[in-house]
């Protein structure tokens, strides 16, 4: 009897490990699959549609991302609705630069992106985040293995969780949500596409190889433009109000120097070229990285510099937090005055 037990016991037990075996994965196996697959990849291109919900207004992003191992990034967000704002970021050996194509405007960062905070549309990344939140939640559907993690958004804390979404058979990223305090989504990347170890040629990386539409040259051409800028004004004002405003007459156009005044005190700076140069160059600033939501920004010390719709924006402040900070400059273009 005791025999014919242990032989039954045995007969379970092996029973339970075969289908331990042949069932889902654990979440250290997609892990190391994951991290597997990245270190033994030449790169990957992917597309995705990223939908944001941080104004009044549902902004939608198409990003066009390619990666080459050893550190080579040419990301492209771009906006049907707003092409003049299209932007481009590329990282290659000579440093971190963000390109406005519609500008030939280009300014060079000294920066450790993109591991320096999270990216919603970046493999490794999103990879990166699941590793070093070890109370990560991991769950298994139909098609999906899902990853609810912490996320390291230097410039928001309001958005510290997302889920993230592994397609079962290629262990690449399908789906990532974002979310915020109330476990909300706010921003939604869906990638659409996902290429492993495609061919790059050698200028798919440099800084000066990023062709323009005819669009895009006819407004370089350094002759006057008939288009009206619009003065931009914040949203969020941290309960200053505005005291002041001063235009200025500056070499080919004009500066907006808006001073509002509070126990949070700030300085908003407008400049609006009614001439564009040929050939802009690039600018090197010093500060960090940071995506505004309409452009992406520099910020250093106390201030945030960008450029949105043809016009540089200065935002200074010395009683503002960093987050209050990124948050008026976030705002500046919710609120438009003509």
């Amino acid at each position: 009897m005791m025999k014919r037990l242990t032989i039954t016991l045995a007969i379970v037990l092996g029973a339970a490990v075969f289908l331990q075996a042949c069932g889902e994965k654990s979440q250290e196996s997609v892990m190391k699959r994951m991290d597997k697959q990245l270190q033994e990849m030449k790169g990957y291109k992917t597309k995705a549609e990223m939908r944001m919900n941080t104004g009044k207004e549902e902004q939608v992003y198409q990003i066009e991302v390619w990666h080459k191992k050893d550190d080579f990034y040419r990301v492209a967000l771009s906006n049907q609705e707003d092409e003049k704002n299209n932007q481009v970021i590329l990282k290659n050996e000579d440093g971190v630069f963000v390109v406005t194509p519609a500008l030939d405007k280009s300014f060079k960062f000294q920066s450790e992106w993109p591991e320096n905070s999270s990216q919603s549309y970046l493999y490794q990344s999103l990879l990166n985040d699941i590793q070093q939140d070890k109370e990560s939640n991991f769950q298994v559907t139909d098609t999906h293995y899902l990853f609810t993690t912490k996320t390291n958004y230097q410039s928001n804390n309001n958005l510290p969780y997302q889920e993230i979404y592994v397609d079962k058979k290629t262990y690449t990223p399908v789906l990532v949500k974002v979310l915020d305090t109330d476990q909300k989504p706010v921003v939604e990347v869906k990638f659409e596409q996902f290429q492993l170890n495609p061919e790059f040629n050698e200028k798919d990386f440099a800084l000066d190889d990023h062709p323009q539409t005819d669009e895009d040259k006819a407004e370089n051409t350094g002759e006057k433009t008939e288009q009206v800028f619009s003065i931009m004004y914040p949203e969020f004002t941290a309960g200053a109000e505005l005291q002041e405003e001063k235009e200025l007459t500056i070499e080919n156009g004009t500066r907006l120097i808006m001073t509002y005044d509070g126990e949070k005190a700030f300085t908003l700076v407008q400049e609006h070229k009614e001439t564009v140069p040929s050939s802009a160059g690039f600018t090197e600033v010093s500060g960090e990285m940071i995506d505004l939501g309409h452009s992406i920004g520099a910020i250093s010390n106390s201030m945030i510099e960008w450029n949105y719709n043809g016009a540089d924006f200065y935002l200074a402040s010395d009683q503002l937090t960093r987050e209050e900070l990124i948050e008026v400059a976030k705002s500046v273009v919710q609120q438009e005055v003509k």
